[in-house]
């Protein structure tokens, strides 16, 4: 059986997944609720282990390393929401990690020192990534591929301009990449799976609450069409 966690920022972005997955665990760890021993419903033998972290890097990454460390999973799908950057993002599209940088730290700080990257980025699973793929051309939701990036900050005019002209992302969020970094540095494989809550033409904190229940189930149903589409395509 392949064991997967399941990431996410909050509550409401988690919430819709204990529709999709049947858990008869829940362990309490370093202030965090991990919901163990899942299954899909009518999925196929994948283990799921799905834990919200919180908002922010740090966050993210704690919550990341103790699926490894605890919860042994094989690899990690991060999911929720996300803000548009590229104009050509609208509302409830659905963004697929391909890359991903920390649009707020220095771009040699990555190469420089740990981890010692040959880039200042990260790059999906090519296996989880193919398998979104495949997934993607079955669904009707605008689903996107291309690059995430993510900082310590809601983005609305503040610095759009300058993340869209340094790194051309589709979607910006505050965790992804920390989970991607804490995948890389210990050889997990990782996607990311974020549907939009706002964009450059519908910006602000209010569509943000506005949507992100909508955009939370959107994001959660996607993941579990992957996952149902990798129990089926990959041996397991």
């Amino acid at each position: 059986m392949k064991k997967i966690g399941i990431l996410c920022a909050s509550d409401t972005e988690l919430e819709p997944f204990l529709t999709h997955i049947a858990f008869s665990q829940v362990t309490e760890k370093a202030m965090l609720k991990f919901y163990s021993q899942g299954t899909l419903k009518n999925g196929g033998e994948i283990g799921i282990v799905a834990v919200y972290s919180g908002v922010c890097k740090v966050n993210a990454s704690i919550a990341a390393q103790l699926l490894i460390d605890v919860f042994h999973v094989e690899c990690i799908i991060n999911a929720g929401t996300a803000g548009g950057m590229d104009e050509s993002v609208q509302l409830f599209d659905t963004v697929i990690s391909d890359r991903m940088l920390y649009h707020d730290v220095a771009e040699d700080i990555l190469t420089e020192f740990h981890p010692w990257l040959k880039v200042n980025y990260f790059q999906s699973d090519r296996e989880l990534l193919s398998v979104a793929q495949a997934y993607s051309q079955k669904t009707a939701y605008p689903i996107r591929f291309g690059t995430m990036v993510s900082g310590e900050q809601f983005i609305e005019d503040d610095k759009r301009d300058e993340i869209n002209q340094k790194y051309a992302p589709l979607c910006v969020d505050m965790e992804t990449v920390s989970v991607a970094h804490t995948c890389y540095v210990n050889q997990i494989p990782f996607l990311s799976v974020r549907t939009i809550t706002d964009t450059a033409s519908h910006k602000g904190i209010e569509h943000f609450e506005e949507n992100c229940e909508a955009a939370s189930k959107r994001s959660a149903e996607i993941v579990t069409g992957i996952l149902k589409e990798l129990a089926a395509t990959i041996k397991i």
